[in-house]
């Protein structure tokens, strides 16, 4: 397993759209070992493949708030299938914006089909966090990132911050 390097804003690399993954190769198991490895480094609750720089359907997740236990779930060529009219609010952040926060209003629960590491179909249902996660990560499989659902304003203040950050970098 490899920590690889995360994807930042205002990279171009975070608005692609995401292929279908295909087989569950041992190489999308070798990129889900790695997902998980780059996630608890940095340490975060979800990871799309897209925010490790490849372009596939694959996003992991987890959401255990128990110090010490992991519920590691993975989700390849996700797709929601349902959505709850009820809605709820919550406070997103993400690992390619780092530091920054912001409220986002999304579906309650959500009905999510999607094959598991053997190649599997699955579905499953989720609410509160784990619903709000699978919609954040599913969102960066189709090039939208949560300050896409902020104001403007909130997100053109977001993008310049960055991208005057990637240049001091840069220099």
């Amino acid at each position: 397993m490899t920590i690889r390097p995360l994807v930042i804003l205002p990279d171009p690399q975070l608005k692609l759209v995401s292929e279908p993954v295909g087989p569950v190769t041992d190489e999308v198991r070798t990129l889900v070992a790695d997902m998980f490895e780059t996630m608890y480094d940095a340490p975060g609750v979800g990871l799309a493949a897209i925010q490790v720089g490849v372009a596939k359907r694959v996003i992991t997740i987890d959401t255990s708030k128990e110090e010490g236990v992991r519920e590691p779930r993975v989700f390849i060529d996700p797709e929601i299938t349902w959505s709850s009219e009820e809605k709820r609010v919550y406070d997103e952040g993400c690992l390619s914006i780092p530091e920054y926060y912001g409220e986002v209003e999304r579906p309650d629960r959500v009905r999510v089909k999607f094959r598991d590491l053997d190649g599997k179909e699955r579905e499953i249902e989720a609410g509160g966090l784990l619903a709000t996660c699978i919609q954040h990560e599913i969102d960066h499989l189709n090039g939208i990132l949560f300050i896409d659902h902020l104001s403007k304003l909130k997100r053109d203040r977001v993008i310049k911050k960055f991208t005057k950050a990637a240049k001091r970098d840069a220099a």
